[in-house]
């Protein structure tokens, strides 16, 4: 475990390189490519090499690893000076920084308890500290503004990206973490509003705190829960207050959906795997798409399309997740399911299969989303933005059903019907759009 922590400190020391570039110009790349040749094809034995090397750079007799972590370097720094296409310097040097003393926490954490919440929270905390030191470095060494706000959003958006990533990749894929990483931070750089201290930080304290209780209370995994925070943020910054109730309403009535006589349903065989802990597969097909669509409208300024059209898009993404997740969880519940497509009676937990109370519950959930949108969102005139949200989710609730019966189990799986249903219910509002006063 001390060898852990030793290698991921040089890695940590490596990626402090970054904070050259204000004064390496064109040249920024050039150190971190020094480094990658040195450990591709020169240091083969000795401390330094000791230091860095993972179990399979022993057998190779190269050091892989800090090879691929340079090249990545090497290749952001060199999108730092190409002309017209500039990344700022600070989301370079954040991405870089954020990854490295991310990994360096929870390697020390690690060393001390196996908790997974425990190693997920060190990388956010260490990353997005890192991450703000480098930005704030980077600026005062440039003489250019110092701004708090949008430093600390940057690098809270680049850690949790990372620790997400890195739930689902392996230790060997942090170059593609940090190039991920880096990409989307520059694209927030360029859509995100202006923000205050006190904006930011109750955003932050909001979204992790709803994160905890929905891992606390066993709805989300820990790599749910960090997408759940992730997502929950950049709603509440690029969309508002209200597109974040509408989203955090989901979460919440979804998730204690799925713990509602959850021993019932395990005896049926309709409950949710992982004891009812989403992860974070489930999250981003059921929010993949609101997420494009408040991304969408945080950047109508690049775009030729209306903001409503984004926003009743994610209305109506939500709504539909909304409405499949409570005609699932509620329908499953009660006997002689019939497939939609036939009507004919089938066993509970069949895909494409349907019962009135699970309806019911389903169009009660797009209901809730429609009043939630049309109080707290810009969806236009308040009733007829809320009813075409409150149609836009039966209609996706009814694809999902529709896929499932048709498509889901031998050609795609549950999450994918999910996002394709999310995507219908997302393009049926956004074409209604077009007749809203």
């Amino acid at each position: 475990m001390q060898s852990r922590i030793r290698r991921a400190g040089g890695f940590a020391a490596v990626s402090l390189l970054a904070l050259a570039a204000p004064w390496t110009g064109a040249a920024v790349a050039v150190p971190f490519a020094i480094v990658a040749g040195l450990a591709a094809f020169v240091v083969r034995e000795g401390p330094v090499f000791e230091l860095f090397a993972r179990p399979g750079d022993r057998r190779d007799r190269r050091l892989n690893g800090l090879a691929g972590f340079a090249l990545a370097a090497t290749g952001l720094g060199l999108f730092a000076t190409l002309p017209r296409v500039t990344m700022p310097v600070r989301v370079y040097a954040a991405a870089v920084i954020l990854l490295a003393f991310g990994n360096l926490g929870t390697q020390a954490v690690r060393s001390l308890t196996d908790d997974e919440f425990a190693h997920a929270t060190a990388f956010v905390i260490v990353g997005s500290l890192a991450g703000v030191g480098a930005q704030v470095a980077v600026a005062v060494a440039s003489a250019t503004p110092i701004a708090p706000p949008g430093f600390v959003f940057i690098a809270a958006v680049g850690a949790l990206a990372a620790a997400l990533l890195r739930s689902m990749l392996l230790e060997r894929d942090d170059p593609l973490v940090m190039i991920a990483v880096a990409l989307l931070s520059w694209l927030f750089v360029e859509i995100t509003p202006e923000m205050t201290v006190e904006g930011i930080v109750l955003a932050l304290g909001v979204t992790i705190a709803l994160g905890y209780v929905s891992y606390a209370l066993g709805t989300a995994s820990v790599p749910g829960m960090v997408t759940g925070v992730l997502l929950g943020l950049l709603t509440i910054v690029l969309g508002g207050v209200g597109w974040f109730v509408v989203l955090i309403a989901f979460y919440a009535i979804g998730g204690l959906a799925s713990k509602f006589r959850f021993e019932e349903k395990t005896t049926r065989g309709v409950a949710q795997e992982n004891e009812g802990a989403r992860g974070s597969g489930n999250v981003l097909a059921n929010s993949a798409v609101a997420l494009a669509a408040v991304v969408g409208y945080a950047a109508t300024g690049h775009l030729s399309l209306p903001g409503v059209v984004f926003s009743v898009a994610f209305a109506g993404a939500v709504s539909t997740a909304m409405a499949d997740t409570l005609a699932s969880e509620i329908g499953g519940l009660y006997d002689d399911p019939r497939l939609i497509t036939t009507l004919e009676p089938v066993d509970p937990g069949t895909d494409g299969a349907v019962t009135l109370q699970g309806e019911l519950a389903g169009i009660t959930g797009a209901g809730l989303v429609g009043v939630l949108a049309a109080v707290g969102m810009p969806v236009g005139d308040p009733v007829a933005g809320g009813a075409l949200v409150l149609v836009a989710g039966v209609v996706g609730m009814t694809a999902d059903s529709l896929l499932g019966a048709i498509l889901e189990g031998g050609r795609i799986g549950n999450q994918t019907v999910n996002f394709l249903a999310t995507l219908t219910g997302a393009l049926a509002a956004a074409a209604g759009s077009v007749w809203l006063p």
